[in-house]
């Protein structure tokens, strides 16, 4: 029997060893036992409810946030396509398939006149991942907006949890592990269309100034410390420009951990452990890691 008939019928796209990372901003990283694209919901609940138990399930967004360690990751990596991405407007709700970018949602807001998802702009990954992190930028985060998230159980059930059962902190929910984010439904507040593409434009024009943006990067590595700012600390202790391998820490932003061209995941990992102990001695400050680590090492 090939590996392939030990797995569910889909009548989406299932991919053995696929290379994921083309589908990473670090461009690294090793390929999925399984790379798996739904071609709907239905599709998705009943894959995930043959699947085995005891296969491992991970969503994947845009991979903005995310190492993906050199041996790859076991079991089946799943990928939400056009078919979650619509975004669709109810008074001052928006309603966000998890496969639609941040920016997707906050121009969609813009043009319909509802304020306070400016911030989304400045988000680089998709609604299910930034809803997964409770992610933020500009002063505000995923939790200021939710009202509450249709989520596939690992089981294949479906499930909405209010914002009161997210269990968000700093970057952080209390998803459970498997569970894949579909839908979002976010509240803002009655805007005028112009003032809220003026604070988005702000934000992109910030967002190219301070970051490296045409980089492969990951987006912010380490979480702030409460009261304090990562970056700084990272520059204080000495690592800016800092390089392992073909990875390095940022001239321009030394939050943000840089691929030149040939670096491997285990690289960029090295030297975010090698700038978090150097803080530490500097500063005597523990940086957490923001951007998810998964995997097997190579």
């Amino acid at each position: 029997m090939s590996a392939v008939a030990t797995m569910p019928a889909t009548r989406g796209k299932l991919t053995e060893g696929a290379a994921l990372a083309p589908l990473v901003w670090f461009k690294s990283g090793g390929a999925a036992e399984w790379l798996f694209e739904p071609k709907d919901m239905d599709d998705l609940q009943q894959f995930l409810r043959d699947l085995d138990p005891a296969t491992p399930v991970w969503p994947l967004g845009l991979g903005s946030n995310l190492i993906i360690r050199d041996g790859g990751l076991p079991g089946v990596v799943v990928r939400l396509g056009k078919a979650f991405a619509a975004i669709e407007t109810d008074g001052l709700t928006l309603s966000c398939g998890a496969g639609a970018p941040g920016i997707s949602a906050a121009s969609k807001a813009r043009d319909n006149g509802i304020a306070g998802l400016e911030f989304l702009r400045g988000i680089p990954g998709t609604i299910g991942g930034a809803v997964r992190m409770n992610a933020g930028a500009y002063g505000r985060e995923v939790c200021d907006i939710l009202l509450s998230a249709d989520v596939i159980l690992r089981n294949g059930d479906p499930v909405t949890l209010p914002l009161a059962d997210m269990g968000y902190t700093y970057r952080h929910s209390a998803l459970p592990e498997g569970a894949i984010v579909v839908n979002a439904t976010f509240e803002g507040e009655s805007g005028d269309p112009e003032i809220i593409g003026a604070e988005m434009k702000r934000i992109a024009e910030e967002r190219e100034a301070s970051q490296p943006l045409r980089t492969k990067t990951g987006g912010s590595t380490f979480k702030n410390p409460e009261g304090k700012k990562a970056w700084q600390l990272v520059d204080e202790a000495g690592c800016r420009g800092l390089q392992i391998g073909q990875a390095q820490v940022s001239e321009k932003h030394c939050n943000f951990l840089i691929n030149l061209g040939g670096a491997t995941s285990a690289d960029i990992e090295a030297l975010g452990d090698e700038v978090r102990k150097r803080v530490k001695a500097h500063s005597g400050v523990e940086l957490h890691w923001e951007i998810q680590r998964v995997g097997d090492e190579a």
